[in-house]
C-alpha cells in the first residue's frame, strides 16, 4: 500500500507518463495523427489488422470460410504496427473511427464497406457467405447471446486483468485480485456453458466459439498473458477439452499465424495475400 494515497484532482489532466508500456499510443482523443493512407491488394477483402486476440478472430473466421469453399473470402492482410502508431494514420481511421484493429474494408460490393469492431465483423462475414452461423432461431440466438457476451466480457480480461497482471507500471494487489476474481468468474460461465454442450451456441462450431476461443481459449492455453498457471486453469477441465479441439483446427492454425511479427519465424505470416503465404 502506498505511503501517500492517490487524491484524484478536481478536474483530470493527461500525464503522458502514467500510461505504462502503452503511454506514446494512449491519448484522450479520437482521429487521425498523421495523414497515410492504407495499402490496397487485389482481394475482395481488405484486412487491416495484429495477431492480438482480437485481431486473430478475424483471420481465423476468414481461413475457415476459405476451407469451407467459399472463394470470395479471399483477403489481404495488412500488418498494423499498434506500437507505432499506424492505427491513427487518416486511412486507418477512415476505415475504424475508433482506432482499434481489426479493421475491414469489403470491396466486393460498391461502394465499399467499412465494417470495424470484431464482433461486426464476424458477424457480417458470417451472413454475407451464410456460413458459421445457424439459421435456426434458437441456435442462432444462443450463438449470438455468446458472441456479444465476448464483447462486453472480454476488456474485463484484456484492459482489466491482462493489463494490471502483465502490463501496468507496478503491480497494484487490489487491481489485480479485482481483475482475477472476475476473470475466473467468467472462466466458470464458460465452464458450466460447456459440461453442458459441445460448442457454446449448441452442437456446431460457430462464430461464437471463435470469437471467445481468441481470448479464452488462448488463455487457457498459456498463449496469452502466460497466466495459465496463475488462474489455476485446471479446474475448467470442460473449457480446455473445448479450447484444445478448437486449437487443433487447421483454418484455426492457420489464422493465428497473420499478421503476427514476433515469436518463431516458422510461426509468422507477417501480411497474407494468397495461400500460398503459408509456405513461405
Amino acid at each position: 500500500m502506498s505511503s501517500s494515497p492517490y487524491v484524484p484532482p478536481k478536474v483530470w489532466r493527461n500525464d503522458a507518463a502514467s500510461g505504462g508500456k502503452f503511454a506514446s499510443t494512449n491519448r484522450p482523443v479520437a482521429g487521425p495523427t498523421h495523414d497515410k493512407d492504407l495499402p490496397v491488394g487485389k482481394q475482395p477483402l481488405q484486412l487491416y489488422s495484429l495477431a492480438t486476440p482480437n485481431g486473430v478472430k478475424v483471420t481465423i473466421m476468414l481461413e475457415e470460410l476459405l476451407a469451407l469453399g467459399h472463394s470470395g473470402a479471399e483477403y489481404d492482410a495488412w500488418l498494423i504496427k499498434i506500437g507505432d502508431g499506424d492505427q491513427f494514420s487518416s486511412g486507418f481511421v477512415e476505415v475504424n473511427p475508433n482506432s482499434k484493429i481489426p479493421a475491414l474494408l469489403d470491396r466486393s460490393v460498391e461502394p465499399p464497406l467499412r465494417v470495424f469492431e470484431s464482433g461486426s465483423i464476424l458477424l457480417h462475414l458470417a451472413e454475407k457467405f451464410g456460413a458459421l452461423l445457424p439459421k435456426d432461431l434458437a441456435a442462432r440466438t444462443e450463438t449470438l447471446n455468446w458472441l456479444f457476451w465476448q464483447m462486453g466480457s472480454a476488456p474485463y480480461l484484456g484492459g482489466g486483468f491482462g493489463h494490471f497482471y502483465v502490463y501496468a507500471p507496478e503491480k497494484i494487489e487490489y487491481a489485480i485480485n479485482r481483475f482475477t476474481m472476475e476473470a475466473k468468474r467468467q472462466l466458470d460461465v464458460l465452464e458450466r456453458r460447456l459440461a453442458v454442450s459441445l460448442y457454446l451456441g449448441g452442437d456446431d462450431y460457430s462464430i461464437a466459439d471463435i470469437a471467445v476461443w481468441s481470448w479464452y481459449g488462448q488463455l487457457v492455453l498459456g498463449r496469452v498473458y502466460d497466466a495459465a498457471e496463475f488462474l489455476a486453469v485446471e479446474e475448467y477441465p470442460h473449457v480446455l477439452r473445448w479450447a484444445k479441439a478448437i486449437a487443433e483446427r487447421p483454418a484455426v492454425q492457420r489464422g493465428t499465424r497473420v499478421n503476427r511479427p514476433w515469436g518463431d519465424e516458422a510461426t509468422q505470416v507477417v501480411e497474407r495475400h494468397s495461400a500460398a503465404d503459408f509456405d513461405k
